[in-house]
């Protein structure tokens, strides 16, 4: 009996021109041009194990996956010679042999998403992955509010509809900060778990608290309400990107990156 040897790769993709992350009926997912692009080169069918769904538009920058293989793999060739199949917006730019009790979305303790808005009185054209707000955002109380999801809440309030029935999520890091030249908005997220369009919906609630000028502990309020009617609407797929999938301490995580 042939032992099959597992692989995990860290990939970086745009995901304004796919339907998401996982296959699905109609294609055109970074699933299936991953799989196809191992099955030309290991000349086998192969099926991947991604860390989690992304949503249709929604970008990565270190996501992960894992599959099994009858032969070894020569890293470096290999993982030219895959990205030479691919489309330009997909990249994998890490390949390694791991133990067969490996799984890239069982074994991951956190995920760490950033949803970056460009609050300016224009747009860039250079920002294909920004979601533009013209009116004036306030970035302290953006961070006031996000505050409160911090810690281990059912977030029903956050989620879309969903055949998952788990709500209850860990998050461990909640922030926003405006960068350095004054135009950008970046927003922090970093949790054991997210729920079918979670971070979306924070992001519109953060849209909705700011337009009608509330408190800041409006987002305590919607959360303990575990109601989705009363939350913000759903955010673009624009400006959302999986920054991180962690397997190791999330707190040094945290501070390698200084958040």
């Amino acid at each position: 009996m042939t032992v099959k040897i597992r692989y995990a790769m860290r990939l970086s993709y745009l995901g304004k021109n796919y339907r998401g992350s996982q296959k699905q009926p109609n294609g055109n997912t970074i699933q299936d041009e991953v799989e196809k692009a191992l099955c030309t080169l290991i000349k086998t069918k192969i099926s991947t194990v991604f860390s989690g769904r992304t949503d249709a538009g929604v970008s990565a920058k270190a996501q992960v996956l894992h599959f099994d293989c009858d032969s070894e793999i020569e890293s470096i060739k290999f993982l030219n010679s895959l990205n030479g199949l691919l489309p330009d917006d997909i990249r994998v730019f890490e390949i390694k042999k791991v133990e067969n009790t490996f799984h890239a979305q069982k074994s991951a303790l956190f995920r760490h998403y950033r949803y970056l808005i460009r609050n300016d009185i224009v747009s860039s054209p250079f920002d294909t992955n920004v979601l533009f707000v013209k009116y004036p955002l306030d970035e302290c109380e953006m961070d006031k509010a996000l505050k409160y999801l911090e810690g281990e809440h059912d977030f029903s309030a956050f989620k879309s509809k969903s055949d998952n029935p788990a709500t209850i999520c860990k998050i461990y890091r909640a922030g926003a900060k405006r960068s350095d030249d004054g135009k950008y908005i970046i927003i922090d997220i970093i949790g054991n778990r997210f729920l079918y369009n979670m971070v979306r919906t924070i992001v519109g609630t953060l849209f909705l608290i700011q337009k009608d000028g509330l408190n800041p502990l409006k987002m305590a309020e919607i959360l303990e309400s575990k109601d989705r009617s009363i939350s913000g609407a759903t955010a673009p797929a624009i400006g959302l990107t999986l920054e991180y999938v962690g397997y190791g301490d999330c707190l040094k995580y945290q501070k390698q990156i200084n958040i």
